[in-house]
């Protein structure tokens, strides 16, 4: 299972990096210190992205079983 949480984590953190990135510079308060945000909550979202990855995983090696 480690071995899809990985490849699904690479899917979904960037998604949801990317995600992150759009908030982050659609939302006029904070898009004035976007310099600033824009790395950490990439990473974050990468974080909060693999999470996402094992929960996703759990489902695809459940169907597959």
């Amino acid at each position: 299972m480690l071995k899809v949480a990985l490849i699904v984590w690479l899917v979904a953190g960037t998604l949801m990096a990317g995600i992150a990135v759009t908030v982050l510079l659609a939302v006029p308060s904070l898009s004035a210190q976007a310099m600033h945000l824009i790395a950490p909550v990439c990473v974050a979202a990468f974080a909060v992205g693999g999470g996402v990855a094992w929960l996703v995983a759990k489902q695809i090696m459940g169907k597959a079983a």
